[in-house]
């Protein structure tokens, strides 16, 4: 099963795979977290700076998790899709032809759990932008995307340990 979270920056998906990563349900998956930091220290830009080149590794990344049999990832290819389209260093073309590539990946995912920002306070972690306007543009560009490309969407609320019973439930373990 492929479990992919998604939603914008500081929204706690990454808490919420480190939280999974401990529960009996989901040992021997493979949780993955974004490697932004890592990244950025190889020169690669970020956020709302960052190049088609760019967001071709983040994409390739989500692709190589994909690979996973068993996968919790707290970064998905529609938040790829979401960062390359806001970019302001990609034109429309190119972050049309991205998504039309990307998008033959979404499939792939069991399920997709997005995690709204709505009462979670940006945390800034060096790396993350911290724009509030930036934020809502990229959790809009999500959204837009779910509904066009996945239909089926699960979304969590609360803390931690309500997502976590959310999706249990949602999979029905």
């Amino acid at each position: 099963m492929k479990i992919g979270l998604t939603g914008t920056m500081s929204v706690g998906k990454t808490t919420l795979v480190k939280a999974l990563s401990e529960i009996e349900q989901f040992k021997g998956y493979t949780c993955t977290t974004e490697r932004s930091k890592y990244l950025n220290s190889l020169g690669i830009p970020l956020n709302h700076k960052t190049t088609i080149e760019g967001q071709t590794i983040f994409l390739a990344e989500r692709v190589t998790e994909l690979m996973q049999d068993r996968l919790i990832t707290d970064r998905t290819i529609i938040d790829v899709m979401a960062f390359t389209n806001c970019a302001k260093m990609v034109s429309v073309i190119d972050s049309d032809a991205f998504e039309d590539y990307a998008k033959r990946f979404i499939s792939q995912y069991d399920y997709i759990f997005y995690i709204s920002p709505e009462g979670i306070d940006i945390e800034d972690n060096g790396v993350r932008e911290t724009d509030s306007d930036y934020r809502k543009q990229i959790d809009e560009e999500i959204q837009k995307l779910l509904l066009k490309h996945r239909p089926i969407v699960h979304t969590l609320k609360g803390s931690t340990e309500e997502r976590i019973e959310q999706m249990i439930k949602t999979i029905k373990f």
